[in-house]
């Protein structure tokens, strides 16, 4: 198991951070000494794992705040009541293949707005206080899916056609062309900041069960989907986006995941966490920068506004 390096002094903020992955990203780096925001939708369920937590961390400096990913204005909300420097910005939270299309307040496509437009405005809103601490690091997690996944610019909060589970894909292909977009903007701009991504393979998760959780890719009780895919914990899932986060060698732009191979012959599926390949398209940097320019317009959040050249 990834031993997360010492984190005393440091704050992390884990959006989905009630169950599967992100508590478990949360309970460990609270563990190693940061202050942890769990960063959730429903607060009484923050409570709920911030009690759990502290079961596995007594003295830990654990907090619950309310964040809805799929509200711009609770997105802002969030920001704005969020005070002091931020060294690591777990972007963990989503949901999967909602059945049907689904607008929110804003007007965005559901999957959309929760897996990449709302951690997409979070990202922005928290970067002056992400570039106030002196390592800080942002982790976007993607998906095995994201090879399926087609991102279009030109409409980017409501896809032309809706299939579950195609826009799933999309948005976790763009979360990774967030991440390496976000990853070149700091490296021409001499920033100390890492942008990352992650994903857990397939782990054992509420993700599939509710559509609303965060985590990793399988239902946390479906006996077909267990006969079929290799399905690991959620201490071995959580392991790419922690060593994404705390890993000193893990540089900027890189893609985190496991390494082991599922019985359909699929890679990426389940255990030891390593650096792995990405889809072409996610290394396309035009796309990413086309891609960004459409998400600023559509949230209406604007790197340049945020932290000027």
């Amino acid at each position: 198991m990834y031993s997360v390096p010492d984190q005393s002094g440091r704050t992390a903020v884990v959006t989905g951070a009630n169950s599967g992955t992100g508590k478990e990203a949360a309970a460990r780096l609270a563990a190693a000494g940061a202050h942890v925001v769990l960063a959730v939708r429903t607060p009484e369920k923050g409570e709920a794992a911030r009690t759990e937590i502290l079961d596995r961390a007594p003295g830990a400096a654990v907090e619950v705040r309310r964040l809805d990913l799929a509200d711009q204005a609770s997105v802002r909300d969030f920001a704005d009541g969020l005070e002091g420097p931020v060294d690591l910005l777990l972007n963990n939270a989503g949901v999967m293949a909602v059945p049907e299309q689904h607008l929110t307040v804003d007007g965005f496509e559901l999957q959309t707005a929760s897996n990449v437009l709302g951690p997409f405005a979070l990202t922005l809103r928290l970067l002056p206080q992400l570039l106030a601490a002196p390592a800080p690091r942002v982790v976007w997690m993607s998906s095995t899916a994201a090879w399926t996944g087609r991102v279009d610019p030109e409409s980017p909060a409501v896809p032309r056609r809706y299939h579950p589970q195609l826009v799933y894909g999309a948005t976790k292909l763009a979360d990774l062309l967030l991440a390496n977009h976000l990853a070149r903007v700091a490296d021409d701009r001499g920033w100390a900041l890492r942008s990352l991504a992650a994903h857990p393979g397939v782990t054992r998760t509420n993700l599939f069960a509710n559509g609303t959780a965060a985590g990793g890719g399988a239902p946390r009780a479906n006996p077909s989907f267990e006969r079929f895919l290799p399905l690991q914990e959620v201490d071995t899932g959580a392991e790419p986006m922690l060593l994404a986060a705390t890993d000193p060698t893990a540089a900027g732009g890189t893609y985190w995941g496991p390494t082991g191979w599922g019985p359909t012959g699929l890679l990426q599926m389940r255990g030891r966490t390593a650096q792995v390949r990405a889809p072409r398209a996610a290394g396309d940097a035009g796309l990413a920068a086309r891609y960004w320019t459409a998400a600023e317009r559509v949230t209406g959040v604007s790197l340049e506004a945020t932290v000027p050249a």
